[in-house]
């Protein structure tokens, strides 16, 4: 379902320069924002304005994943207050409806929304939300995933290929030390309506098959649900017993969360496994702290919001968007469109500190907490 198309085509080295900047200055709260019972809320413009102001819509997809609420949302919305404080943003979160997205970008418009930034529910069904926007002359910035087939603007993420490369060559060389030669592999992917789920799981196969891994199992995770995923890792260990297989590859860690509950219930120790994860959420970390989830991901999504903060003003300001901050190309199935592709990292005990928390992505304090501060203790984090 997904269209033809290589994000990866020319991500790396020129990235460096591009995003040097784009993090400085996005704070992780939003004091100005009010939000609904549902998740939505409007962020208030500032009171004083450097040049051209307008509203500017931030569409996002779900709020079971931790890091749309407590880092994407405030991120951009620093990062726009800081470049133009006479800008407002009209923030909405479509709690994994697809139909609530398309009405929450009907009403943005109808507020007189100048540009949207959208990380869509559907990545096909979304087509229909930037179609509507053209038609009313409003540039779309496609956020974190890439709707499909639709005369997008620019395009703001991570290269999910590499991402799933990265997974599956830590799992691999944590299972290899443990003397899994050739290891029987369960795959719990993402959602099939992301347009990142498939890259992701191509990246890890790209791995696995060339290490000679075998997929005894693999799931297309609906609304990359955790409690999904727990029975999909239930029905593992029902179909293949406690010993027919030797790790487990979990596309993000709020999943993963999941497949560790289901995994405790058949009194198995996850360790064993060597589970992946990605985002570095708060549990995700404290799990590998604990030797009990092996690695994530790490996207700098303070680079991601900010870079596609500065198109979006640049765009509501009429302004060019500098060509150094989409160096890449990525096809969607309806063109070549100018993207910005973050560079990813993984993240094991041995680098926590010297990633997420110098980054200032996540705090000793949101992680050391209850049982997890002595292993922060152990990891030098403190």
């Amino acid at each position: 379902m997904f269209p033809k198309f290589n994000p990866r085509a020319t991500a790396g080295v020129l990235l460096v320069t591009a995003f040097a900047a784009v993090g400085a200055g996005c704070g992780s709260s939003d004091d100005n924002s009010n939000t609904s019972s549902n998740g939505s809320s409007t962020a208030a413009s500032g009171s004083a304005s450097s040049g051209k102001g307008g509203k500017i819509a931030f569409l996002l997809p779900e709020n079971q994943t931790a890091r749309y609420e407590n880092q994407d949302k405030p991120f951009f919305i620093n990062k726009v207050k800081e470049l133009c404080p006479s800008c407002e943003v009209v923030y909405e979160n479509a709690t994994q409806d697809a139909a609530k997205q398309q009405q929450q970008a009907e009403a943005a418009l109808t507020q007189g929304a100048k540009v949207l930034v959208i990380d869509a529910v559907d990545v096909a069904s979304a087509a229909g939300i930037v179609n509507q926007a053209k038609q009313q002359r409003v540039p779309v910035v496609s956020y974190g995933r890439l709707v499909a087939k639709a005369p997008l603007d620019y395009y703001v993420s991570i290269d999910p290929y590499k991402v799933g490369q990265q997974q599956a060559q830590v799992q691999l060389a944590a299972l290899k030390a443990a003397g899994k030669a050739n290891p029987r592999i369960v795959m719990i992917n993402g959602s099939p309506t992301d347009s990142n789920s498939a890259p992701y799981k191509k990246g890890a196969l790209s791995v696995y098959n060339r290490a000679g891994a075998k997929i005894v199992k693999s799931y297309d995770t609906p609304d990359w649900a955790a409690d999904k995923a727990q029975q999909e890792m239930d029905q593992t260990i029902t179909s293949l017993g406690k010993t027919g297989f030797d790790g487990i590859y979990v596309a993000n860690d709020g999943m993963a969360a999941g497949v560790y509950s289901a995994l405790r219930s058949a009194g198995l120790s996850s360790s064993r496994f060597f589970m992946t994860g990605q985002d570095a959420q708060v549990d995700g970390i404290q799990r590998i702290l604990a030797g009990t989830q092996l690695m994530t991901v790490y996207q700098p999504l303070k680079k991601i919001a900010g870079t596609s903060a500065e198109i979006a003003v640049d765009l509501v300001q009429g302004k060019p968007v500098p060509a150094s901050l989409t160096p890449e190309k990525t096809d969607n199935g309806a063109g070549q469109v100018p993207s910005a592709l973050v560079p990813t990292l993984s993240i094991t005990k041995d680098n926590i500190k010297s990633t997420v928390i110098a980054d200032g992505f996540l705090k000793p304090a949101d992680i050391c907490t209850g049982s997890y501060a002595k292993a922060c203790q152990a990891a030098g984090i403190s």
